[in-house]
């Protein structure tokens, strides 16, 4: 016998089931990585991180660090709009039986 885990509340009218919030996650981060990525090399195969400037001045960073900011910054922004996607998407939960294997939904 299987027995279900009980579900997690996450919030006000919420209800996660245990390893699916992470399967939400994943649906967020894992794309947003893969298009930082893509952005990351497209942008600085046309810009040289020496040559940005930061108000004027010229900023004191090595390309490194300019270019793991810069990955981060993009990640960031990527997974806010997937994350926002992924929001909007969730539908209610229909009333018709679960399939015996709980998938899909």
């Amino acid at each position: 016998m299987n027995a279900r885990p009980d579900p997690q509340d996450v919030g006000p009218g919420v209800v996660v089931e245990p390893g699916r919030l992470s399967r939400y996650a994943m649906y967020v981060l894992w794309p947003s990585f893969l298009m930082a990525g893509v952005t990351l090399a497209l942008v600085f195969s046309l810009v040289d991180p020496a040559d940005l400037t930061w108000f004027g001045a010229e900023m004191q960073l090595s390309r490194k660090t300019v270019y793991s900011l810069s990955f981060f910054a993009l990640w960031l922004l990527f997974s806010v709009s997937n994350a926002i996607t992924a929001l909007l998407v969730v539908t209610p939960e229909s009333s018709a039986p679960p399939h015996p294997r709980m998938w899909p939904r």
